[in-house]
């Protein structure tokens, strides 16, 4: 039992969930023979090689090795632990889900994240109310109806108001007999500096709940009315909140990104409800924060392999900055991101305002790719002055070194020579500099290699380990033959410890119930061995009742006949060491082999073929 949820609920939300649907929410699926592949969303990679198999309701990638069932995928994708998982799924499915108490009063048993994530739906209630009939929500109201906001937007996103009382959000949370430790690790409170007790961190301030994926709060924005600083506040990271792992509105987003193939990202709450006021509803934020490969992969999962990505930056300093920042960071998870910065003096939420959708949709089909971006801001920054020239490969030397692929790299840097009449030759030598400092250190492979080949192990090449890997693919995938297996005990004779452990499990699964690749999956706790599992469970082979028998019998045979080879070779040993004690148990052994592989033979002349 896993987490105290009953072990029958965790197999009914198994039989019920489909693994295609829960990836499908996050990564881009197609169609592939009677699987679906997409972009790995746990590595960099731009051909894909993530499959999905609803047959035998696995996920795995054959870039990095991750693999596993629909569990396994929302524990790594999410971040969440095994039981939340469940839960998530069971409130997916409507499957309930009896809490099962412990100690004095038989309180529900929910793990901190959970109780976190209920703290967060409560808060941002109370703030909720605060704006639409709080005493002081007015003041919010009107500044926010002066920006041009509707009610009904308002209301879409949950925007709140956080009063300017020191603790009426602390006091209120109290009264829910929420543990001040539970508050304080949610964020949004803070310890007083003498004395007990704690204070808001958020006040007099517009709020802007956070929401993941699956559409939870997990943490909080908020925007400061007058003066004051910061202007902006979030949420601390927390164990629910990350904001390296999170875009606001995603929740909001993903299915407009799913049918558009396309994304908005901008960089404030505002910006973004902007946009979805005026229509554009496949946007995101970033919260006040460099885009990192999280985001992108996130973002990667919702546009697909050809999807359009364009960013939308402020004109100012502050917005060419993050550009230049955010290309690394596309480059390497090979993402083709287009920019647009806007005209002098607008921001997102100003220009969708003034100019309208229309406008804004113009702009960002005229968006450009990262480098021409970048080679005109720096042209018309610095000019084609011979000094020009210089702080020209000086911004872009570094952007350029960034590009993953070569082919690419060298198409641009032969762009920048011929725009700014500097020779190419001096162009690539200074991005090899930069190339040099980029590159990972020696010894350091780039990328994670498949976690297949450390699931085996270092003699994984060897002819008797590539028998056992068939065999074992043939077991996942032809579950019929498992009886055969035990028959043949098979599975004493086999050799690597990672392969035989597997065989055991599923041997042991088939004996209890109807065979199963995805209860295997959440049978074996080693992530080595889930990986390996999934890695066999999808390799495509042609399996027949007459192959897969003289796959056993050649294997029974070999090994047999390897085992015979050794117990000779001992035998000599003893001899010559004159270990008559050693050398009767030897010849015993030898005597059993050989009833052992008479009776087989029988088997074979009897018909059992």
């Amino acid at each position: 039992m896993a987490g105290l949820i009953p072990e029958e609920k965790i197999t009914e939300i198994k039989n019920l969930a489909d693994i295609v649907d829960i990836v499908s929410e996050t990564v881009v699926l197609k169609k592939a023979g009677k699987g679906f592949v997409g972009l790995c969303p746990f590595h960099a990679e731009k051909t894909p090689s993530f499959t999905v198999s609803p047959d035998k309701q696995i996920f795995h990638c054959f870039g990095c090795g991750e693999g596993g069932n629909v569990f396994s995928f929302l524990t790594k994708q999410t971040g969440c632990t095994f039981p939340e998982a469940v839960r998530q799924l069971a409130a997916r499915y409507g499957v309930e889900i009896p809490e099962r108490g412990v100690g004095p009063g038989g309180a529900p048993v929910t793990s901190e994240r959970e109780k976190l994530v209920a703290i967060n739906r409560l808060a941002a209630e109370f703030f909720r109310r605060e704006l639409v009939s709080g005493p002081e929500g007015q003041r919010a109201r009107e500044y926010l109806a002066g920006r041009g906001f509707e009610a009904e937007t308002l209301k879409v996103f949950h925007v709140g108001y956080a009063p300017s009382q020191w603790d009426l959000l602390a006091r209120h949370l109290g009264r829910q007999r929420i543990p001040e430790a539970l508050l304080l690790a949610s964020g949004l409170v803070l310890p007083r500096r003498s004395g007990r007790g704690c204070y808001d961190r958020f006040r007099e301030r517009v709020i802007f709940p956070i929401s993941d994926a699956g559409g939870r709060v997990i943490g909080f924005g908020g925007r400061i009315i007058g003066e004051g600083s910061p202007k902006y506040l979030n949420t601390p990271e927390t164990p629910v909140y990350s904001k390296s792992r999170s875009l606001f509105g995603i929740h909001l987003a993903r299915p407009h990104c799913r049918s558009s193939n396309e994304v908005y990202i901008v960089e404030g709450y505002l910006d973004l409800i902007a946009l979805h006021q005026h229509g554009i509803r496949n946007a995101v934020a970033t919260l006040g924060t460099a885009l990192t490969a999280d985001h992108v992969r996130l973002i990667k999962g919702m546009v697909g392999e050809h999807g359009r990505t364009v960013l939308l930056f402020d004109s100012d300093e502050a917005g060419i900055k993050a550009a230049r920042r955010s290309i690394g960071v596309f480059a390497a998870e090979f993402v083709d991101a287009r920019y647009v910065v806007l005209p002098s003096g607008y921001d997102p939420d100003t220009f969708v305002f003034e100019f309208g959708a229309e406008r804004m949709a113009a702009e960002a089909s005229a968006a450009k790719a990262a480098l021409p971006f970048l080679l005109d801001r720096a042209v018309g920054t610095h000019g084609l002055t011979n000094e020009g020239r210089i702080r020209i490969l000086a911004d872009l030397a570094e952007p350029l070194a960034a590009i993953a692929d070569p082919v690419a790299r060298s198409l641009y840097i032969r762009e920048v020579a011929e725009r700014t009449a500097v020779d190419e030759a001096a162009v690539l030598e200074k991005v090899r500099h930069f190339v040099d400092r980029l590159a990972p250190p020696r010894g350091r492979p780039e990328a994670t290699a498949p976690q297949e080949q450390g699931a085996l192990s270092r003699r994984a090449a060897s002819p008797g380990d590539r028998q056992e890997r068939q065999l074992v693919m043939m077991m996942l995938q032809c579950p019929e033959t498992l009886a055969e297996v035990e028959r043949w005990r098979v599975v004493d004779l086999m050799e690597n410890g990672a392969l035989k452990g597997i065989a055991e499990a599923m041997v042991d699964l088939g004996r209890r119930q109807r065979f199963v690749v995805a209860d295997l999956v959440a049978a074996v706790e080693d992530p080595r061995q889930k990986q390996l599992i999934t890695s066999l469970a999808m390799q495509t082979e042609e399996w027949d009742p007459r192959g897969c028998m003289r796959l056993i019998r050649h294997f029974v045979d070999r090994q047999g006949r390897r085992r015979n080879q050794r117990l000779e070779a001992q035998i000599v040993e003893a001899e010559q060491a004159r270990d008559h004690q050693r050398l009767e148990r030897l010849l015993t052994e030898k005597q059993q082999l050989a009833v052992e592989q008479n009776r087989r033979k029988m088997k074979i002349q009897g018909g059992e073929r």
